[in-house]
This record gives structure tokens, sequence and C-alpha cells, in this order.
């Protein structure tokens, strides 16, 4: 287990063992940006601490039945977890190997111990579903080995802070979170701030905007002054806006490595921050970040003397788009402006004032009240989610307010200096968050979701697996856009659907009778050439036509070719029907060869196959079709029946080359248990011991005779137990729909983590 990597070592695949923060150094670093040196004290670290001092199992009968909405219990049991975190003993082995990379790490820039900055990173921080800003700890100027071990452990127990815990239940995290931590060499910075490579105020990509205070970027990045503004034109690097800010104060390392305020005089506080020059050095190293990732980035920039260092990079949290109608603006040009700043987060939202110091002096605010204050922290948040707008007398674009203001999709004006004695308690008010101004009275509000000036969430940032993840689809519209969604493939390409269409809703045999075959193959191969197309070179399993008689009799002419059956669930269907009825089943094995012919990414599964001697007969039809002449042709069976589990070994002999978990079909079939009975419904559970045994039999059998081995169903998704065996046992892939992608790839990482951990600890265990 590595307890310990440095950030040369790391890259953006590595999310889940350096988190966030530190994937994304190690990705600057290879990019060759100016990085300052540092290491990642991994996810995995935590892990192996809380699993060997038993405080996972004590956190989470902590946190059972917590009412997140309640104030004082939520502050209470932060406490309390925080409290069993901070006073556990570090492991020996684990506080060693951060002592000697500190030392490392010292002896590389000097002889002496080295002032560094300890930041959280959480695997679920900094990415593009959620930015966590300013919730996790971060220490600057941090100095000396015990020092470091204290700050690594305060870090490790910010994961349960009451902030953390209360956005954690909101955003729907369920999962048990975890967290590395980033240990950098401190820049002792002379000027610093953020940059974001595309506006985040209005989502204009042509435009890059960079905010800067003098001394160290906690001011900025923690929202304590109100940073200059630079707004820089790419294409020729012009600065098109230039507003600089009265800066009251900076923050210094002191003589003795301490952070100290140190107030600026009126003619300091005015002095813009950044030169032309220093504006346009960092708009090329922004261009640089962005084109190395590929997507707009929000960074965090310092200046030691004349040399630039970029500290962070991670998602822009939000894109939004605003697009506001004539008589809207009108309106507000007509009625009176009461103040104004920077528009932080795009809307309107309108309600009466509450003007307020602190987030527990909130007696009387309402949901749609409008939020003012000097500052918002993340303390602020269960207030914030009430509030119709927000706006405050500091801050600027990445502020606590602005990025929250930006997730939670209200309206936020920032940085407007005065607002806290501009606007007084019970003023009707209209903050327009896209422009910066607050007007009086209430105006005409921005449409809601999904129109013109809402806001759009950005896309989770992808999670590297080893287990790959499948999308399971059957409509050709769908294909272009969960093409861009973060999947490996298609897992299971259902037919019937387009077999349908295909067919103008005739049976596929009356074409046949009526020798429209060439019409049934064209149609076909058009459609699945859209799915090939969207998806290559990243593999799609083709389901065979899987017909139940009930579902054909259905189309036009059906009732000439289908039985009527009783029982048609376990009735005429999958491989059986190929043998019985050939003609169709070499209709759509010609549809296969001619999309092989121009896309290789498509191969072949066949459902319901109960036996051997009915598969051995339905493959010597495709052997005679000649496709698995292409040896990069792979066949697959789907392991519905539960006879697979005493036949797969043979399969394999047959000449399979993957076996697909139909876990809906297979569950029914074990429990004996018509999925589609609501009676029955309290036995359908594809958890069941009997169910689970099938499944795992299926998954190692696969693994000895060599065949890879996926699972098509829901459970993975929704049980993050499920996942987790999966894993264990040895599953190479899983196919869930398209609506639960994330949530899947989620679990599957999760799930991936505790195995090695499971798998090191025993390790050590057999050691000693």
């Amino acid at each position: 287990m590595e307890i310990v990597k440095w950030f040369e070592d790391l890259g953006k695949a590595d999310v889940n063992k350096a988190g966030g923060k530190g994937a994304n150094l190690g990705e600057l670093v290879k990019a060759g940006l100016p990085v300052p040196p540092g290491f990642v004290v991994t996810a995995q670290a935590y892990l192996l601490f809380t699993t060997e001092s038993g405080l996972s199992q004590k956190i989470a009968h902590a946190m059972e039945g917590l009412n997140v909405d309640s104030t004082t219990e939520l502050q209470a049991k932060a406490r309390e977890v925080q409290g069993l975190i901070i006073g556990t003993e570090m492991p020996a082995n684990i506080k060693s190997e951060i002592v000697s990379a500190y030392e490392e790490l010292s002896r590389r820039d000097s002889s002496r111990a080295l002032y560094v900055a300890v930041r959280s990173s959480a695997t679920m921080e900094d990415s593009e579903q959620a930015s966590f800003a300013g919730m996790n700890a971060t220490f600057l100027n941090v100095h000396g080995k015990e020092d470091l071990i204290r700050k690594v452990k305060e870090c490790w127990a910010s994961l349960y802070g009451a902030r953390v815990i209360f956005y954690r239940a909101k955003k729907e995290f369920l999962d048990e979170p975890v967290i590395a931590v980033v240990v950098q060499k401190m820049v002792n910075s002379d000027k610093a701030g953020v940059m974001f490579t595309a506006n985040p105020s209005n989502n204009n990509m042509s435009s890059l905007v960079i905010e800067g205070a003098f001394g160290l970027g906690e001011v900025v990045v923690g929202g304590l002054v109100s940073p200059d503004y630079y707004e820089v034109e790419k294409s020729s690097l012009k600065v098109k806006d230039a507003r600089v800010s009265h800066k009251n104060f900076k923050i210094i390392r002191d003589e003795k490595g301490r952070n100290k305020n140190v107030d600026l005089s009126e003619k300091e506080a005015e002095q813009p921050v950044l030169s032309t020059a220093e504006i346009q050095e960092l708009a090329r190293l922004g261009m640089k970040i962005e084109q190395h990732y590929g997507s707009p980035q929000d960074t965090e920039w310092a200046m030691e003397g004349k040399k630039v260092f970029m500290v962070q990079s991670r998602p822009i949290t939000t894109l939004i788009r605003t697009t506001e109608a004539v008589s809207e603006k009108s309106e507000a040009e007509e009625s009176r402006e009461l103040i104004r700043g920077l528009g932080a987060s795009p809307g309107r939202g309108s309600g009466e004032v509450r003007v307020l110091a602190s987030p527990d002096k909130d007696d009387g605010f309402e949901s749609g009240d409008v939020l003012v204050a000097e500052m918002t922290t993340p303390d602020w948040v269960p207030l914030m989610k009430k509030a119709s707008a927000i706006v405050t007398d500091g801050g600027g674009m990445t502020c606590h307010a602005a990025i929250v203001s930006r997730e939670m999709g209200l309206p936020c004006v920032v940085g407007t200096r005065t607002a806290t004695k501009a606007l007084s308690d019970k003023m009707l008010v209209t903050v327009d968050g896209t422009h910066g101004i607050v007007y009086e009275g209430k105006l005409k509000e921005d449409k809601k979701a999904e129109e013109p000036g809402t806001q759009v969430m950005a896309k989770t940032a992808p999670i590297v697996t080893a287990t790959r993840l499948y999308v399971n689809l059957a409509m050709p519209h769908e294909a272009e856009r969960i093409a861009k969604e973060d999947v490996d493939g298609i897992g299971l390409l259902r037919a019937e659907f387009m077999v349908i269409d295909a067919c103008d809703g005739v049976h596929p045999r009356q074409l046949i009778e009526d020798g429209k075959s060439n019409q049934f193959i064209d149609a076909m191969v058009r459609k699945l050439r859209i799915f090939t197309r969207a998806f290559h070179p990243r593999p799609i399993i083709y389901r065979a036509i899987d017909f139940r008689t009930n579902e054909f009799r259905n189309l036009r002419g059906g009732d000439k070719y289908e039985s009527v059956e009783q029982n048609p669930m376990i009735g005429f269907r999958g491989c059986y029907r190929y043998i019985l009825n050939p003609d169709l089943f070499e209709l759509e094995l010609k549809v296969l060869q001619k999309v092989r012919e121009l896309d290789k990414n498509l191969h072949l599964m066949i459902p319901f196959v109960r036996t051997l001697w009915e598969f051995k007969r339905c493959k010597k039809i495709i052997d005679e079709s000649g496709l698995l002449d292409d040896r990069e042709m792979q066949l697959w069976v789907m392991a519905e029946v539960p006879s697979v589990v005493y036949w797969l070994e043979d399969y394999a002999r047959a000449g399979i080359h993957g076996v697909s978990i139909g876990s809906n079909d297979l569950t029914q079939l074990v429990l004996g248990v018509d999925r589609d009975s609501e009676i029955c419904a309290p036995l359908y559970d594809e958890r069941d011991k009997a169910v689970m045994e099938a499944i795992k039999s299926i998954v190692k059998t696969s693994q000895k005779v060599g065949i890879t081995c996926s699972i098509c169903g829901q459970a993975p998704s929704n049980y993050p137990d499920y996942a987790e065996k999966l894993v264990e046992w040895g599953i190479t892939s899983v196919s869930v729909n398209p609506d639960v992608i994330d949530r899947a790839r989620h679990n599957i990482a999760a799930a991936e983590q505790r195995v090695l951990l499971k798998s090191a600890l025993q390790r050590n265990a057999e050691r000693e």
C-alpha cells in the first residue's frame, strides 16, 4: 500500500488515490507547468488509519440517524466525530513515511526544515460535480515534522466538519468519504489569486478572468478582501476589463513563520496588483492549462518576486448560460439602482432583505429572503439554501458566496463594499446576479430550469476504475448523447426497439415472406451504425433479438407466426428460437457482417441460453455465416438461466469470449418469482444469498476459463455493498442504465478502494 506519492508520479487518473487537488497538481507537473514541489498523503493512508484503529465503524455508528437540518445536532455530531479522529494515534508506519517524505522535500530545497502548505484533497473535492469550496481544511506555513503530522490529522478530521457533513448530505454523496492530503512547498507570495480560463459569470469561452490581491492567496480564495478583477481576451491577450478594488489588508508570513495580517495604507489598498505584462503571462499559463485538460479550469496562482507558480487547477464547477429578454432589461433600466458589485452567479431573485452579521443570528430569516452579509463562509450554507439571492460586501468570483451560489443556482452579487450599510432589513429588492446590480422593488424574475438565464451544472469529472463501466442502450437517438458520458462502451445493446422501427410495426418474418429482407437489413445497418460510429472504438455488445411470443404477436401479422403461451417469460425465446426459426437469425447475422465491414467495435451476444446442445446448434449457424472468421469478433452469452452455473465451462470450450449476467432474469429464475408480479414483489431480491452465490460462481468460473464477465442490471449502482462483492470476486465490467452512470462509477471506485485496502491489510497480517 502506498502511503505517500510524489506529484511527479501522479496524474488525473489518480483521483481515487490522491484526491482532486493532488491528482491535478501531478497533472500540472507532467504538463511542464511551474508547480511548487510536494507530495500527497494518499487516500489509502486515511483508509488504513480508520480501518486499523476501528474508527470506520465508530464513525458510521456515530453518524447513524443524524438530522443534518438540525444545527444543534449537526454541530454536536461533528465535534464528536472530529474528536474521535484527532484523538486516535496515527499508526507508526504512516507517520514514518510522511516524515521521511517531508525530510526529502526539505533536502531538495535546502538543508533546513521547509515551510509547507497542507491541504485537504478529498476524492470528491475539486471535481466537476462539486467543489466543496473552502470546506475541508487548509493550513499554511506548516513547519517541522510534529506540526506536519498534527495538520495531516486535522485535514482528515475536516471530512466531518458540520458544514461538510451538511453539504455532502444535500449533494446526496452517500458513501463513506475518503480524503488525501497535499503537502507542498509554501510559496511566500508577494501577490496571489485565482484565474478562470472561461468567464464563469456568462460562460464566455473566449475570455479568461484573473483575480488578485497582495500577500498570500488566502485573502482571495477565502473571500477576505475584494480582489482586483481582470478580464482578458484570449485571442489577443488584450485586457478587456480591469477593476481595481480597495484591498484593506494582506496576509504575510512573519519572521516566526506565522500568518500575519498587515493593514494597507489608502494608497497601497488602491494600487493595482498586476501589471499588463504579468496579466498576459498568467493568461498564457491559463490557456496552456486549459489546452492540456481540454476543458475550462479554475486555477490558483502565486507570485514570489518575479516567479509565477500555479498551485492548483480544477474544473469550473458550473457552466452558465444567460440570455435576457429586452423587456426585462428595459424594466431594470427604469428601476432605481441601489448598489452595484460583481455579478458572481446569474439570474434574478427578489425578496425582503435580511442583513445578518453571522449565521447564528438568523432569527426570523424566512425562505425567499435576500441574504445580505459582509462575507459568507461554509457555515452559512443552511441559510443560503433558504435565500432567493445573496449579496455580500466583499469577495470575488471565487469567494465562498460566489461558488456556492453558482452550485445552488442562486443569483449572487459580491464585492459591493457597502451592501450591509446601504441595504436594510425588510427592504424589497431584486438581485440581478448577471449584471451585478441590486434594484429597488420586485422586478420580473428570470425564467427557470432549461430556459435562458438558468444555470447548467457541469458534468462529473471522470473517475478511472479498473472495472469497466458499460451502459445499456436501445434507442439510436440516444447514442450520440450517451457516447459523451464517462462510459467504456455499451454492455447491452437491445435489438427489439430497432427491429420494430426497422419493420415499421410488421412482424419481421412477414417481411421475409414478402421479399423485403434487404429492406430490413438496410434499415438495421443504418440504425446500428449510429451506435458504432458514436462509440468508436469502444466496444458494443449487441444482444440478438429476444422477443417473447406475446411481444411478437402484437406486431402486424404476428398472430400468423406466434403461438399463445401461458408463460412466455420462460417460453419460446432467445437461443432456442434461433434454432427453430433460423431465417430471421440469419438476417441478423448478415446485418452484423455489413456493419463490421465498416466498424469493428460491434460484437454479438446470445440471450437466454439454457443448455449446451442448444448453444452448439446456435453457434453452428453463426459459424456457417462466416461472422466468426473475423478473429476480432467476440461472441458472448447472457447468463440468465441458472443452468449457466453448470454449463459455463462448456460454453467457454465451445468458443464464447464473454458472459453477461442478466441479473433481472437470473433473480426471478433462481427465486421462482415473476419479476413483473406486484404481489410477489417483496420476494424479488437481487441480493438474496442464493442469487449472489450463483453470480459469484459465474464470475469465478469466468476467471478460471479466461473469458470476460459482465453484469447488466441496476444493483451495482443502487447498492455499494453489491458493487464491492462483484469487484472482490473479479467481475470485469458492469453495465447500467444511462441515468445512473455517475453513481455506478463512484460505487465501483469506492469498492475497488475497499478491496485493495482489505487485500493490503491481509498481506500485512500474513507477514506479521
